[in-house]
């Protein structure tokens, strides 16, 4: 009914039956649950499916109605609301009027003629705890009067209920589907004193969102950890695990992160939109030059390809891109990876499980089993994973990998601290590429910025500037990207080519400042004179690079 009245899509009924199998409960619920469709939604369809009236709170009596054979607790427990007795007949509102047991068990119990009436669970629920329990029951029991001390079982199914209420679905759904409007890649809620504040990364820039009431932590965290899969008793460990969600025809991977804190549990949310990742090299921001000589890079048929960077700066989404121009049909591509964010086609991706032994290690010794052409890896972790990528690239194979260096040049110099000799890493690495994101000006309100001649000297612009030019762009702000000057991002690179002059330098012990100095002779662009570059062609804001490469300025 709920697909015929288009509440709920085909594809997502399966997905909730596919739940349904796991989890064991009505599937009115499990749709609830996962967020598809409101309980109020669920109600209508089921009164009309059970041609029964729907009774709203508002109907709901003032004092409780006292019926013999029936304790407060069992009335709970089975979420039965009696509303009115007479004429030996007990009119009853009920979350599951279709139980026939509940109905017989309520009739032996009470003797009277069962009418059963449909409400909704959560409003059942807080009626019942407004009539049938003391306020000091509730006071005790902390957030809710079901948390109090009757087990884990009680207390995770409280965690449950609250996390099924429809305000806690609604405020969840809402926080999930302003990321679409906001392009936002991660979302963090975060519970202190004064309340559950909800923020926004928008490009590469947190952002305020909504305040929402402490009091909603618990419901809010509880229904995120059971989208993921989550263990929700679990209150004390950090967890990690995943949701794929639709969300305005965008289909969505939101990789969840749990951490505990003292107000509560902090959570965050990195946002994987499938249909906005861009798996083409010409779209991310290189420089024609440098994209050149980077695609004679990954054209070779061994050795390692290296991509630096802090995180988030689009380290894997480069080298996704970069596997998207081999030809997967010809060639066998393997990837390790913790997690898997995008699934490519034709190409075999692994996730690490380091808590089942499963490491990049360990991973990479059986794919080696397996009669690759190209291996991509993560992230070079340890000695051992980067001993491996050696092995795998002298016995010709292509390796792509990450690190987690400021600089190209810094690359080679955490190879050594990493146990590989300087002849294997002249003999196995090919280059290096750095890269960094900068926001793009929004091109519907950027406007013409004159410098000083003084600023155009100081910042090096004057090499990127037509001559006697010292016309940039700024950011002002539109409704258009939200009045922050800027709309997406895009990359600026350094690529560090491992030529004769690079191989001298390693074997003779140059430490990363030397290298990088003896890279500059050989022709490379660093990060920063990259930036430059952006801003002479106003595509972002010398603001904006000084910010992102205010680390690399003196490099």
């Amino acid at each position: 009914m709920l697909v015929q009245a288009a509440r709920l899509s085909p594809r997502d009924l399966e997905q909730a039956l596919a739940a349904q199998q796991e989890i064991g409960d009505l599937i009115g619920r499990v749709l609830v649950r996962l967020g598809l469709v409101s309980e109020a939604e669920v109600g209508r369809a089921l009164a009309e499916q059970l041609d029964m009236p729907l009774v709203a709170a508002a109907d709901f009596p003032e004092l409780p109605v006292e019926v013999a054979g029936l304790s407060p607790d069992y009335l709970i427990a089975h979420a039965v609301l009696p509303l009115q007795v007479a004429d030996g007949r007990l009119l009853a509102a009920m979350a599951t009027p279709q139980d026939g047991f509940l109905l017989k068990a309520l009739g032996l119990a009470t003797g009277l003629k069962v009418a059963p009436r449909l409400a909704l669970e959560s409003e059942l629920q807080a009626a019942l705890e407004r009539l049938y329990l003391e306020p000091d029951e509730v006071e005790e029991g902390g957030d809710s009067p079901l948390a109090t001390d009757t087990g884990d079982s009680e207390f995770v199914e409280h965690l449950k209920d609250l996390a099924s209420e429809a305000p806690v679905i609604r405020l969840v759904n809402q926080i999930i589907s302003r990321v679409i409007d906001l392009r936002a890649s991660d979302i963090h809620i975060e519970p202190f004193e004064d309340g559950l504040h909800i923020r926004y990364r928008v490009d590469g820039v947190l952002q305020e969102g909504e305040l929402a009431e402490l009091s909603l932590a618990a419901a809010v965290t509880s229904r995120i950890k059971l989208l993921a899969h989550l263990n929700i008793a679990e209150r004390r460990l950090p967890q990690d695990g995943r949701i794929k969600n639709r969300v305005k025809g965008h289909e969505l991977d939101l990789r969840v992160s749990t951490l505990p804190t003292v107000h509560g549990e902090s959570v965050v949310m990195r946002v994987l939109d499938r249909a906005s990742i861009r798996l083409n090299l010409e779209d991310m921001g290189f420089s024609p030059d440098t994209l050149a000589r980077y695609r004679e890079l990954i054209a070779r048929p061994h050795g390692i390809l290296l991509v630096t960077g802090p995180t988030g700066s689009g380290k894997t989404t480069t080298l996704y891109a970069s596997l998207a121009k081999l030809d997967a049909a010809a060639l066998k591509i393997l990837t390790v990876e913790d997690p898997v964010e995008y699934q490519l086609g034709g190409i075999n991706q692994v996730q690490v499980q380091a808590q089942i032994g499963m490491s990049f290690s360990h991973a990479l010794r059986s794919i080696l089993r397996q009669d690759p052409d190209i291996i991509m890896i993560g992230e070079m972790r340890d000695t051992e994973t980067a001993q491996i990528a050696v092995q795998s690239a002298l016995t010709g194979h292509l390796v792509l990998s990450t690190l987690h260096t400021n600089t190209a040049a810094g690359a080679i110099v955490r190879l050594e601290d990493m146990g590989v000799e300087r002849y294997l890493i002249t003999s196995s690495v090919n280059g290096v590429l750095a890269q960094r994101l900068v926001r793009r000006l929004c091109s519907a309100c950027k406007a013409p910025a004159e410098l000083s001649a003084e600023i155009v000297e100081r910042t090096g612009l004057a090499r990127f500037l037509p001559a006697g030019s010292r016309q940039v762009y700024a950011a002002r702000g539109c409704p258009e990207c939200k009045h922050s000057g800027y709309r997406g991002r895009s990359a600026i690179h350094e690529l560090f080519v491992m030529d004769a002059a690079a191989h001298e330098a390693i074997l003779g012990g140059a430490d990363a400042t030397s290298l990088h100095a003896a890279a500059r002779r050989g022709g490379m662009i660093t990060l920063y004179e990259d930036g430059l570059r952006k801003v002479a062609q106003g595509e972002t804001a010398l603001d904006e690079v000084l910010r992102v490469t205010q680390d690399q300025r003196h490099a």
